[in-house]
């Protein structure tokens, strides 16, 4: 292995620590520090002497890594939920992610006819607006202290909901973008089938996840985590040759293992590589934007900013009414949603694979690094927020007694 190769990658970690320690002493997210420290050096960047942040000979391993993040990001995520879980939460996820996903689409699509953007974009943008953060979210809410608030169980569910649309949306996306298929017969023939293997694949996964608990009543802690990374590799890997995402065959096997008896020792196991490459994932997507290619973004992403403001507002409002919730807790539930992270990534990384228009990768770069920072922001001062609009309410002749909570 060249000597370059390894100190390259030993740069870009160091990187990758210097800003996660500064987004920590700021008690802020990390996602955007991630992927502003990879634009800031990269092919671009300028060196000098032994120091050269252009990350040239290990670019292609950088690249790998990400490829990694991005599967133990989702499989952590199925982890996380299980499909018990999600049949269980049943109004929270229907009512409020429907709610949810349609109003975010929607505007994506509005975005995309006021900028003339051709279908397979479209289709790409309209994913890239509905993704919400799943990482954000939950870091915001655990550090605020909102876990026990009431509109929290909401929150999840719309999360959830948001998650599973995105999940066969990616399939979708990878069979009209990356399977090559050109008349509408294939496409549909290859969507369909993504949609029934991952049907399928839960449906026999919860028929032998009690064989699959036997299998991994082990001692060993390293056995234990090759036969888990093992099951992880292969099904990822197997479902890229049905033309399914390798992220859609990580959070199939995530989601039927969350039904394990053993799946907080898997959670414990796999928590340290979530969190290294999937913060190479971000600073990884960060090297491949040239910082100089923004400006024409910047337009489009501040107008699907405002549309998506507006779209989870109304949505956080409607699924707080239907759920007997305050407008208070209604205004949370549409803040905390916004912060845009990892899955609108994903899916420029697939529009990218694609070939498609460049300009949809720096329309996420600029558009999840605004969401990123200004939806943690927007959770936090919800309440402010809240009071703000209730005095001008008030002052209009439109108030009503005052709500209160925590």
């Amino acid at each position: 292995m060249d000597n370059n190769l390894v100190f390259e990658v030993g740069l870009a970690v160091a990187l990758i620590t210097i800003v996660g320690l500064i987004s920590t002493k700021l008690r802020f997210s990390v996602i955007p520090f991630y992927i502003l420290v990879g634009m800031a050096v990269g092919p671009h960047a300028p060196h000098f002497w032994i120091i050269d942040l252009r990350f040239i000979e290990s670019s292609t391993f950088i690249d790998f890594m990400g490829r990694l993040g991005i599967l133990f990001l989702l499989f952590y995520l199925g982890l996380e939920f299980s499909v018990t879980r999600l049949m269980k939460s049943g109004k929270a996820i229907i009512v409020g992610g429907t709610f949810y996903v349609a109003l975010n689409f929607v505007s994506g699509l509005l975005l995309c006819w006021i900028m003339g953007l051709p279908i397979k974009e479209t289709l790409v943008v309209c994913g890239i607006m509905t993704s919400s953060s799943t990482a954000i979210v939950a870091k915001v809410l655990v550090d605020l202290k909102r876990t026990a608030n009431p509109e929290t169980e909401v929150i999840m569910g719309m999360i959830m909901f948001d998650d599973l649309f995105i999940a066969v949306h990616i399939s979708i996306l990878t069979g009209l973008v990356l399977s090559g298929a050109t008349s509408f017969v294939n496409v549909l023939l290859i969507s369909l089938s993504a949609l029934v293997f991952i049907v399928v694949f839960l449906m026999i996964g919860r028929k032998v996840i009690k064989y699959l608990d036997i299998g991994l009543n082990i001692q060993s802690s390293e056995m234990f985590l090759l036969m888990i990374m093992t099951m992880l590799f292969l099904v990822a890997g197997f479902s890229e040759t049905l033309h399914v995402a390798e992220a859609i065959g990580a959070l199939m096997i995530g989601l039927v293992l969350g039904e394990s008896k053993h799946v907080k020792r898997i959670e414990h196991q796999v928590l340290p590589f979530r969190d290294f490459f999937g913060a190479v994932f971000f600073f990884g997507f960060g090297l491949t934007i040239e910082p100089a290619s923004l400006g024409g973004a910047v337009g489009m992403a501040v107008l699907a900013v405002i549309l998506t403001i507006i779209g989870n507002y109304a949505a956080g409002v409607i699924a707080g009414k239907i759920s007997g919730l305050t407008n208070r807790a209604s205004v949370n539930i549409g803040f905390t949603l916004v912060s845009r992270g990892e899955f609108s990534i994903i899916m420029a990384n697939i529009g990218k694979a694609g070939g498609l228009m460049p300009m949809i990768q720096s329309f996420a770069v600029m558009y999840v690094l605004i969401l990123a920072v200004l939806g943690p922001l927007l959770t936090k001062e919800s309440k402010r927020i809240y009071d703000i609009y209730f005095v001008l309410k008030k002052r209009l002749g439109f108030g009503k007694e005052r709500e209160t909570m925590k």
